[in-house]
């Protein structure tokens, strides 16, 4: 294979017109792309618009794409160059925890709020998933959510 750009090669292969990742110098800018996934964190809480789901608890699962420059933790191997996890899922938990909502929209609103509002002060976004791993609804339906992506005020 020829380590010239040319047909065939996608973005940032082969010499001259690569630049960024691509050319996988250590120098290179800060990706958007960079993020810590935090996935599957679990709780049986009470949120819905139904009535009875305003005293019964259900589980609920939540993931996390935190959106930042990964590269001064990764040259340092210290905690206060990236993101808690501990910090992050207790912002979370304590979210879930709180006073009833009635949408999944506005569950992630506020998780996503608590979490750029958290000890994440590297964090620049942030996606949120938020699903009722048993929805009720009268059909076999594995599971109902939202996705939202906010990013921290400028």
């Amino acid at each position: 294979m020829s380590d010239q750009g040319g047909p065939g090669h996608g973005p940032g292969e082969g010499h001259g017109e690569g630049h960024g990742r691509g050319e996988g110098h250590a120098q290179d800018q800060g990706s958007p792309a960079d993020r810590i996934q935090l996935r599957g964190l679990r709780a049986f809480v009470a949120h819905g618009v139904l009535p009875e789901e305003h005293g019964r608890p259900q589980p609920f699962e939540v993931d996390l794409d935190l959106e930042m420059d990964l590269r001064p933790a990764g040259r340092s191997d210290a905690l206060a160059d990236t993101v808690d996890y501990g910090a992050v899922t207790a912002a979370v938990a304590a979210v879930l925890d709180g006073p009833h909502v009635d949408l999944l929209e506005h569950l992630a609103e506020r998780i996503a709020a608590a979490v750029l509002a958290s000890g994440a002060p590297h964090t620049t976004a942030v996606t949120v998933s938020v699903r009722k791993t048993r929805p009720p609804v009268p059909f076999d339906l594995a599971s109902a959510g939202v996705t939202i992506h906010r990013r921290r005020a400028a």
